[in-house]
């Protein structure tokens, strides 16, 4: 095993901070598993509603409602604002206590589960792919409890002990298979997939170096991996999304399957498919637009210059 370098062991100053930011996670997921349910999804809406617009990623989510809804009047971009800011806080609130939602049939609705249940059964190996729509934490663990053997990717925070934590979470309510991102990352869900097993990848977010594909009309860099595997081992792309019914109540929706054509260009088949997953990424946010990772700088640095929030 390699040892830690002192140039990747962090200050004494820096893990301090890093277990304070631990010990104050440690002290929210224990309020959150105090109070009720809905009580902490309310509450995180709440207060997000109120702290989201004294933030600087204000500014970041209104450039994103209006590159994407170019037409919307002022007063349906604030409407906006504060809608997706109630829905980011309950997301954040239900984090620490996701495996009591899991564990109530009540609270989460599977569409089209059958198709899950059919993968895990014929052993097929697949590409799920999603968005950041509503609680998107609760899809991996309807995919691992559909008996789908998955590989889930995750992206580490920079803080190693609130990591740990996460991870831990993440175990209550029975997600337990990470791959890295990066290049052992692919490496590693390219090994998963020759043995017949399945990958998840959240394909919204900007990937820089990726291909270039229009969502909202606007070309923005996407993740290449997804169509890439699917077209390499000629599977199935697996689209899901998750809607919030009502409060921490929560609908899961499998889509139908894309089916990628490879005509042998392999650049050209992944730009198509590239493009093909940001129409479904489009369309799931144009249908409830509420519900989306707004704060993340999704499309390239330039646009953001150009087009800055009216005053």
């Amino acid at each position: 095993m390699r040892g830690v370098t002192d140039r990747t062991r962090p200050s004494r100053l820096q893990d301090f901070v890093w277990r304070l930011e631990a010990w104050a996670f440690d002290a929210v997921t224990f309020l959150a598993r105090c109070f009720p349910i809905d009580a902490v999804s309310d509450f995180g809406a709440a207060l997000a509603g109120v702290l989201g617009p004294l933030t600087s990623t204000h500014r970041v989510a209104e450039t994103n409602i209006r590159i994407a809804f170019p037409d919307l009047d002022p007063a349906g971009v604030d409407r906006l604002l504060a809608a997706q800011w109630r829905a980011l806080g309950r997301w954040a609130a239900e984090f620490p206590i996701l495996d009591k939602i899991i564990a109530d049939p009540a609270r989460v609705e599977v569409v089209n589960g059958e198709r899950l249940r059919d993968i895990a059964r014929n052993k097929e190996s697949v590409v799920f792919i999603s968005g950041h729509f509503s609680s998107m934490e609760i899809m991996p663990a309807v995919i691992i409890h559909a008996g789908v053997t998955c590989q889930i990717t995750y992206r580490a925070t920079n803080n190693p002990h609130v990591d740990a934590r996460i991870r831990r979470s993440r175990f209550r309510y029975g997600v337990r298979l990470f791959a890295p991102k990066g290049g052992d990352g692919a490496r590693e869900l390219i090994r998963a997939l020759g043995r017949g097993e399945c990958v998840a990848l959240m394909n919204d977010q900007k990937f820089n170096g990726g291909v270039l594909a229009p969502l909202f009309g606007v070309d923005c860099h996407t993740a290449p991996g997804p169509s890439s595997f699917a077209l390499r081992f000629g599977i199935p792309l697996v689209p899901m999304s998750v809607q919030r019914l009502e409060k921490a109540r929560f609908r899961v929706i499998v889509h139908d399957d894309i089916r990628l054509t490879d005509t042998g260009d392999r650049t050209a088949d992944i730009a198509a498919g590239v493009r093909r997953v940001n129409a479904f990424m489009e369309d799931r946010i144009r249908d409830r637009p509420d519900e989306w990772f707004w704060v993340h700088r999704r499309w390239p640095n330039e646009v953001y210059r150009r087009r800055k929030p009216k005053a």
